[in-house]
This record gives structure tokens, C-alpha cells and sequence, in this order.
């Protein structure tokens, strides 16, 4: 049981009550001050409604339109710019000689099935790929190819839907 401290404990008076504070008088110097505020207002607005010029508060009262419309001059255009919407140019265009079909390669594995799970990836990027075998000094390889596209700037959109898919590493060449 914990022990209580009887010996430093003040005595108190239990049956004496608590009296409220007393109440304050309303302070006169507050009443003074808000007459002598709102007195300062009032003879500030008579003084300045006797004080005011008549023929500005007319002017005020009924505003009339004396400005002129001022238009801004329009811009003209420089000397230079007429010259050369009359000059003609005349220029040759060369139309750039198409080199071939384009194949583009994503990748070449030593087993098929490597080479079917790209082909797959491929596909679920929304393009046909093909796996082709082919046979060289170092064995069989498989390699996984698109194409042929007519022109590299349609086999550089496939790539770039590739990459956009996260397949990297796809070549473009002349196929032959």
C-alpha cells in the first residue's frame, strides 16, 4: 500500500466557500473616449460635406464623355517582306533513290525456344516476327526477324514500338 505524506500536508479550510470576484465598475475613461471617436467622425463628415467644391461634385456627380476616341495606328508591315513574297525561287528537288527492302534482326539464339519467347514478346507488342533457321560454320543459329518494310523510316517506327515495349538490340539492314 503506498504510503501517504500526512506530516507536510497543509491543513486546509473544507467548510469555507469560495466568494466570486468582485465585479468591476464600467470604466468612465472608456466612455469618454469612444464620444470623443465617433464625435471626431461626424465633424470630420460635416466639414468636408460644407467645405466641398460645387462644381467638382457636379463633375463627379455626372461624368460627360470628352475624350475622343483615339484609334492606334495600325503597324505597317517592313519593305522586305513585300520583296520577298514577289521574289520566286526556283530549286530543284532531287528525289532520293530508294536503296531496297529493309529486314530488322532482334536477336539470334543457339535454341529455338529462346528464340520463340522473343518472338512472343514481339507479338504482344502488336508485330509479326519470324523465326528463321539458318546454318553456319559455328552451328545452327535461330534468328527472330521483321520485315521486309519498303522503307528504313517504317522499319525505324517498328523498332521505336519495340523499344517503347522494352525489347532493345533490334538492327536494321538492306535485306538480300
Amino acid at each position: 500500500m503506498a504510503q501517504h505524506d500526512f506530516i507536510n500536508k497543509k491543513p486546509g479550510n473544507r467548510n469555507s466557500k469560495k466568494q466570486p470576484p468582485a465585479k468591476k465598475p464600467f470604466p468612465v475613461l472608456l466612455v469618454i473616449l469612444t464620444t470623443l471617436l465617433v464625435g471626431g467622425f461626424c465633424f470630420g463628415l460635416w466639414y468636408v460635406k460644407t467645405n466641398a467644391d460645387p462644381k467638382l461634385v457636379e463633375q463627379q456627380a455626372n461624368p460627360t464623355k470628352t475624350k475622343e476616341k483615339v484609334e492606334p495606328a495600325k503597324p505597317r508591315p517592313p519593305e522586305f517582306i513585300k520583296e520577298i513574297k514577289e521574289h520566286e525561287i526556283q530549286v530543284e528537288v532531287k528525289e532520293l533513290e530508294q536503296k531496297g527492302p529493309y529486314v530488322m534482326q532482334c536477336g539470334s539464339f543457339r535454341t529455338r525456344s529462346q528464340a520463340e519467347t522473343l518472338k512472343a514478346k514481339i507479338a504482344f507488342a502488336g508485330l509479326i516476327a519470324e523465326v528463321r533457321e539458318t546454318t553456319g560454320t559455328n552451328g545452327i543459329w535461330y534468328k527472330v526477324r521483321l520485315g521486309p518494310y519498303k522503307t528504313k523510316r517504317l522499319a525505324e517506327s517498328d523498332k521505336n514500338k519495340l523499344k517503347r515495349s522494352k525489347i532493345m538490340g533490334c538492327g536494321i539492314w538492306l535485306w538480300t
